[in-house]
């Protein structure tokens, strides 16, 4: 499967305040879909137009604040997919290096290459008051004054289906220039984790990534990555753990050549 690059991030956090439904939600939503099944995944076969049907009809019938994971499980069952094994990247506060990652290695997997991923990628939504008025185009609630917020709910079932799907090796990259690397609160530490089979996934590597000019915060031996492994050994995952990938450096390098450890680096070759 060919990458495409995405402006993703599964939590848009508090973004969605001041924010309304994306324009032209439905028309993104259904392109999309038929850009994915004829263009990036051609093998796969689904009916675009019953996937937003059952969508709309998630966000419509409940309140601004109140659609439940559960509420989409209509939409998913329309849109189910088999993942590859050994393919799947995991990542936390990594967005920007994990595109540049995901491409040089060629067929990896993240979310935002799932249908679901790239249908509903960096896109908001919300219902008006009135649901006969449907979408709220001007304004949508924050995620911290949402019980069930209409776009968490989404990301947080998609985020179980994808962990759930893992098997063989999958890769995690997290940030090691900042504290919490590994933040139980997080999409990852608190959704994909915990839905991860150790029985279907044979291993576990850690990448840790850093700014090239600092900080240089955590690393497989310090901070909370250990945390991480804690959790790995205890649930039976075999794991590893790099702190300085060559492949991580060389791509930061490319993308900023004028920085110091970049040019140590090339008069050192």
């Amino acid at each position: 499967m060919k990458y495409f690059g995405f402006a993703f991030i599964l939590f848009l956090t508090d973004r969605a305040a001041g924010f309304g439904t994306t324009p032209h939600l439905k028309q993104i939503v259904i392109g999309r879909c038929y850009e994915y099944v004829t263009l990036i995944n051609p093998s796969s076969r689904y009916n675009c137009e019953e996937i937003w049907q059952e969508f709309e009809e998630a966000v419509i019938r409940q309140s601004p604040c109140g659609v439940r994971v559960k509420d989409y499980q209509r939409m998913f069952r329309a849109s189910t997919q088999i993942l590859p094994c050994d393919k799947l990247l995991f990542w936390s506060k990594t967005r920007d290096l994990m595109h540049s990652y995901a491409a040089v290695k060629g067929s990896v997997w993240t979310l935002e290459n799932t249908l679901v991923g790239f249908m509903f990628n960096d896109l908001i939504w919300c219902r008006q008051q009135d649901r006969e008025r449907g979408f709220d185009y001007h304004t949508c609630p924050e995620w911290s004054t949402c019980l069930n917020h209409p776009v968490y709910s989404l990301w947080k079932q998609a985020s179980v289906n994808f962990a759930a799907a893992a098997c063989g090796n999958i890769t995690v990259l997290l940030n090691g220039s900042i504290h919490q690397a590994f933040n139980r609160k997080s999409m990852f530490g608190s959704v994909e984790l915990e839905n991860l089979n150790p029985r279907m996934v044979f291993h576990v590597h850690i990448n840790v990534v850093y700014n090239l000019e600092g900080p240089f915060v955590e690393s497989c031996a310090q901070g909370s990555i250990m945390g991480l492994t804690e959790v790995l050994t205890t649930r039976g995952f075999h794991w590893t753990c790099t702190d300085n990938d060559l492949t991580l450096i060389i791509l930061q390098c490319i993308k900023n050549p004028q920085w110091a450890a970049c040019q140590r680096c090339s008069n050192s070759l």
